[in-house]
Formats: C-alpha cells, structure tokens, sequence
C-alpha cells in the first residue's frame, strides 16, 4: 500500500511540475505589455561566465511599453546592449549612457495569432507530458502485487489527477489567449 500511495504522489507532483514549467513558458510569450521576464533569455559574458541579465542589472517597467535595464557597473552597458541583440527577441535596445532603454512595439493581429499558435504549442506539450505522467503510474501500478479492485481505484484517482491538471491547462491558456489577444 505504502508503494501505491508512493507512485499517487509521484504522479502528482511531476503533474504539477508539468503546470509549473508551462506557466514559466507562457511568461516568455509576450502579449504587448513590458515584463522584466521578457529578457529572462538574455544572458552576457560577466567577468568570464556567461551570466543572465537579471544578475549584473536591474530590469523594470517605467511603463506598459518600456523597460529599463540599469546595470550595476556602467561599464557593462555596452556588453548588455550586445547581448541583447544577440539573443534576437526582436527588440531594439537604446544606450543612453546610464542605462538600456527598450521600446516594446505594439503586437500585430497577425503576430498576436502567430503568438496564440505558440502557446498551443506549449499547452500540447504539457499535457502530453501530464498524459505520459499518467501512463507511467498505471504501468507501475500494474506492476505491483495488489487486488484487482485495489488497481481499478488506483487507476480511477489517477484519472481524476489528469483531468484536473489537464482542465488547470485549459483554464491558462483560456487565459493566456486572452491577454494575447486583447489590444
């Protein structure tokens, strides 16, 4: 019994951390709002390690449609500028001598739909995930020595796991197609 519930909550948490990563995901499709988020990817050659943005500067949102980079020590200003360019998020970072100022261009309808394709992307591969969850817990479970009415109730609560994580993903992406696709 002790293996049964062991295998349960394993299946739970890999469900959760299939939710978790896609809402991480979802944070780097940009709905035409600034978010410091939207430079997560972006990372720089610091003192001989390549090291994320968000470690050697301060990301903000003076506005909906600006964000400013304030690095630490001004002599890296020219290195951000670089990297952000390099890391092609379709941005055009300004270097006024202080700090990096980025101008988020508003979303167009073709790109907002091209953005909802990604996302239902990202929403296929999390529940393909939480589905492979599910299968690797009733193959375990079929593996154990235990009565066949026992294996029925077990495969029903996992079942219900699935469908609850499955409909959490359909109410994110209700959600993140939304904000998309509100101007």
């Amino acid at each position: 019994m002790e293996e049964l519930e062991f295998i349960i909550e394993a299946c739970e948490e890999s469900m959760t951390n299939a939710v978790k990563h896609l809402e991480r995901e979802l944070l780097n499709i940009r709905a035409g709002k600034a978010n410091p988020t939207m430079l997560s990817s972006v990372k720089l050659d610091y003192y001989g390690s390549s090291t994320q943005l968000s470690q050697v500067a301060n990301i903000n949102t003076p506005d909906a449609q600006t964000l400013s980079v304030q690095p630490w020590e001004k002599d890296k200003l020219q290195d951000i500028e670089k990297a952000i360019q390099i890391a092609n998020l379709g941005f055009n970072p300004m270097n006024n001598g202080e700090s990096i100022i980025i101008s988020i261009p508003p979303l167009t309808e073709e790109r907002r739909i091209e953005l909802v394709k990604i996302a239902k992307s990202e929403i296929e591969d999390a529940k393909i995930s939480i589905r492979n969850s599910r299968k690797d817990a009733n193959n375990e479970i079929k593996k154990i020595e235990i009565s066949t009415d026992q294996k029925a109730i077990s495969e029903k609560e996992i079942q219900t796991l699935t469908d609850s994580h499955i409909s959490k993903i359909d109410e994110i992406f209700i959600s993140k197609e939304k904000e998309i696709l509100s101007i």
